[in-house]
């Protein structure tokens, strides 16, 4: 048996032109739940095998799938806050597939999905022109108070408190060349053992407000994880392994980790190309010292090989690009504070690096670079006994050269 609660699918919210469809038609929240899994094809069928640029023909906008399981509290997985990041719902199906197949009515532990931004899937888009991002309005979040996107992730928020939680898992994809790797908001050994069973590469980040993982952080063992390049078979099917790992998890070890059992990074900073500055992505002969001047109508040409760049420790004076513009990035710590002059210098035209640093999610997709970031800087910590790792920062000199990639995991 499945209970619904949804709102009456009126004219006004049925599947519409692209060309009339505004953002928020798709902020009512749906609800199912399901007493057992082979209700869910019964009652809507055709989801478990729709892609996300299909959804729109399933569901009106964000929906919460709630789902039994042999243990409770449930796990929370939030999957299409970016619309082109369809790795979690293509891993959400195939583990819901595989359970079916064996003809299971309910998963080790109770399952909740929210699918997130079905009108931004529908255009294989991370959001759209007009729309606030969808992983920017949970609780805690210092835009967008009172949009309708951040006051439906609110209603989310209160909805799962009030379930109870075991965990949340937020799954995404990249745009760029990156290692599977898991985001945490807390270094404490639930928060690590989760992320662990992703990937040993995880990145410790606290300066976000308004996303789901720093939301629900207080409340759970929470993590963001990065699959790699969406389409990618491998990754979904590790997206998948990942999912049902948490679900046969009973409870989370109290003991922390050790030196060798996750190679652990800070994030410094997030970098943003300035609003006023013209951008593009250079050949790799076009940011040459001996090449002319940039083209007109351009203030920054970076180098297109940027994204081969992450999670490698670089050398300070490593090049991005080229610059007519005196400082043409912002990058800002945790706090928000501007460190641009830290991390980054312009001389005779050249934009590099003014420090060691290990850049993260580099991305060649300027839309993307526009609607979120250029990418990251992050440290290596050592996973120091008796001490928060934090505050065990790395202290690696700024001549150090570059090396090989921190990890070696195909994505």
């Amino acid at each position: 048996m499945a209970i619904v609660i949804a709102p009456a699918m009126t004219d006004r919210m049925k599947p519409m032109p692209l060309t009339d469809m505004l953002p928020t038609l798709s902020l009512s929240l749906s609800q199912y739940h399901f007493e057992r899994l082979s209700d869910l094809p019964r009652h809507l069928p055709g989801l478990l095998d729709c892609p996300a640029r299909e959804l729109h023909h399933h569901l009106t906008g964000p929906t919460l799938l709630h789902l039994p399981g042999r243990r409770q509290p449930e796990l929370f997985v939030s999957v299409l806050l970016h619309g082109n990041e369809d790795v979690g719902w293509v891993a959400v199906q195939q583990l819901l597939r595989e359970a079916l197949a064996h003809r299971q009515d309910r998963l080790p532990r109770a399952l909740t999905v929210l699918i997130g931004n079905v009108q931004a899937a529908r255009q294989g888009l991370r959001r759209l022109d007009g729309q606030p991002d969808h992983n920017r309005v949970w609780p805690g979040a210092v835009e967008y108070l009172g949009s309708p996107e951040q006051l439906l992730m609110a209603e989310v928020h209160r909805l799962q408190c009030e379930r109870g939680l075991f965990a949340a898992i937020d799954l995404h994809n990249n745009t760029g060349l990156n290692p599977h790797y898991g985001i945490v908001c807390q270094n404490t050994p639930a928060h690590l053992h989760l992320a662990r069973l992703f990937s040993r590469t995880v990145v410790l980040f606290r300066g976000l407000p308004g996303t789901q993982t720093a939301a629900f952080t207080p409340l759970c063992p929470a993590v963001a994880v990065e699959c790699g390049k969406p389409g990618v078979a491998a990754n979904e099917a590790e997206a998948a392994r990942f999912l049902a790992a948490a679900l046969h998890l009973s409870e989370f070890p109290d003991h922390g980790l050790q030196e060798g059992d996750l190679d652990l990074y800070h994030t410094l900073a997030r970098v943003k190309v300035r609003e006023e500055v013209r951008f593009d992505f250079a050949p790799p002969e076009g940011i040459q010292e001996d090449i002319a001047p940039l083209p007109p109508g351009c203030d920054l040409w970076l180098d297109a090989r940027l994204d081969r760049l992450n999670f490698r420790e670089l050398a300070a004076g490593r090049r991005f690009g080229r610059s007519r513009h005196p400082m043409p990035l912002r990058a800002e710590d945790e706090a928000g504070a501007d460190i641009t002059a830290r991390c980054f210098q312009v001389r005779e035209g050249e934009l590099r690096l003014s420090r060691t640093a290990m850049p993260a999610m580099l991305t060649l997709d300027a839309r993307v670079v526009r609607q979120d970031c250029l990418c990251y800087l992050m440290e290596r910590l050592p996973m120091a006994r008796g001490r928060n790792p934090a505050a065990a920062r790395s202290t690696a000199s700024e001549s150090e050269p570059e090396s090989e990639p921190a990890s070696t995991q195909a994505c």
